[in-house]
């Protein structure tokens, strides 16, 4: 890739500054829109909102490091950033339900965590990153009866059947003490770029998807649906602690500046690139032009505050961390392997049959389900309603949902109101739903 976003000067801030109807764009097509350009457009309003974010913390906490003209550029820059999310999420249509963005969600996590992990050189962050796919694996699972209880709609009219709908580890088990959720961070000074704009655009996305279910969830009156958005909240609460503590405290102000500019120029360049729409193409490149200018802003604070040359942290070529395409073999691979795994208390990883009687987790898991599991429930309901659940993946896939259940399922705090192994067993005996003939 011969991309040297170093070289490239991009949109100057002075002609960054835009009109309400250039801010404001007209939103996508909820059923003409391809799944992959849904997915690129939650995506990068997560990357936005990190970056306004950060600029925020860094004016709040380095200000005495920065002399009163880089503040005002800052200043200008985090308005532009805020605008520019605007933009972003403000494509997303009023009719398209919270349930129906949340699958887009779910496939956002399930589908990119898959792509990085495939991509990532540090075979310590790529174990990180499956272990956090299993768990939104099973989000999508838990929110796609949902959407069929309370909407009537298949999960493929978001998914469009690019990414699969089965049990992954259960959501009632991905409760942790927060302390074992810690990872150990790489080393500033020997990780590959790619290590750091990856762990860098899975947490834009993680924290994104908690905010969304944190500010949208109690937006329907069923009070079961409302705890399940809260239960899942939480998880994804544990995985912005589990992924934002693989980046190394080391890193200087300055040297978090560049790099949240690099990951949003590595990530527009890369939707620009794949996007099939027109018009969403236009605006990713638009985009681009100015992080690329915001680029050039962090590259001259690194050398006049740390006196240092921003390829030496960036390198000279681009980054292509949010390629999305379908994942199911890379996903059932890593299910069929891992569901079993738990978090050790090493910032490591074992398995159910190892965990000792007073792991830390337990407590937590107890507490938190000592009347029952919101992720629970929802499968209670639908079997009552239809005797199975909502699935879409491959017949051996949907098949060996009880065996996976069997693998995945702590013996230990589980809720009392747990769907059991043999209740899954007659669930699977059902045919699935032909989810073409549905949609069509």
């Amino acid at each position: 890739m011969s991309f040297n976003a170093l070289k490239e000067k991009g949109m100057p801030l002075e002609k960054q500054l835009r009109t309400w109807n250039e801010i404001i764009r007209r939103p996508f097509d909820k059923h003409d829109v391809d799944c992959y350009s849904r997915t690129r457009q939650i995506l990068l309003n997560g990357i936005e909102v990190e970056a306004w974010g950060f600029k925020h913390s860094l004016a709040r906490l380095c200000s005495a490091k920065l002399d009163e003209e880089d503040k005002k550029l800052l200043a200008i820059t985090r308005r532009i950033e805020d605008t520019q999310q605007t933009t972003v999420n403000w494509l997303t249509p009023a009719c398209q339900s919270v349930l129906q963005t949340t699958l887009g969600y779910e496939q956002v996590a399930i589908d990119l965590t898959a792509w990085l992990a495939q991509n990532e050189p540090d075979e310590y962050v790529k174990e990180t990153f499956n272990f956090g796919l299993l768990e939104d694996f099973d989000h999508l699972y838990r929110y796609s009866q949902w959407a069929y209880m309370m909407e009537g709609i298949s999960p493929n009219e978001i998914l469009q059947f690019q990414t699969d709908v089965v049990i992954g580890r259960p959501t009632q088990n991905h409760h942790n003490c927060s302390g074992l959720r810690l990872r150990e961070h790489y080393d500033k000074n020997t990780a590959s770029p790619k290590t750091k704009v990856n762990i860098l655009t899975l947490v834009s996305g993680e924290q994104q998807t908690h905010n969304f279910y944190a500010e949208h969830g109690m937006m329907y009156a069923n009070d079961d649906l409302r705890r399940m958005y809260g239960e899942i909240c939480d998880v994804e609460e544990e995985h912005v602690t589990m992924y934002e503590s693989l980046i190394d405290p080391n890193e200087t102000p300055f040297e978090k500046l560049l790099l949240h500019e690099f990951t949003e120029v590595c990530n527009y360049y890369n939707a620009y690139k794949d996007e099939s729409c027109p018009r969403l193409k236009q605006i990713w490149e638009e985009m681009l032009a100015m992080e690329l200018g915001h680029l050039q802003i962090a590259s001259e604070m690194l050398k006049k505050y740390d006196k240092r040359d921003p390829e030496e942290i960036i390198g000279s070529e681009i980054i292509l961390p949010c390629h999305f395409e379908s994942q199911k073999e890379y996903v059932t691979d890593i299910l069929l392997n891992e569901v079993h795994k738990r978090l050790d208390s090493n910032m490591g990883y074992t398995t159910i049959d190892n965990l000792p009687d007073d792991w830390r987790s337990y407590y937590v898991q107890e507490k938190l389900s000592e009347e029952g599991a919101p992720t629970e429930q929802v499968i209670q309901l639908i079997n009552t309603s239809i005797e199975r659940d909502i699935v879409s993946a491959d017949k051996k896939l949907i098949k060996k949902q009880p065996e996976l259940l069997k693998m995945g399922l702590e013996r230990r705090a589980q809720a009392p109101n747990t769907v059991s192994v043999s209740e899954y067993e007659l669930m699977t005996e059902i045919e699935p739903f032909d989810f073409e003939d549905i949609d069509k």
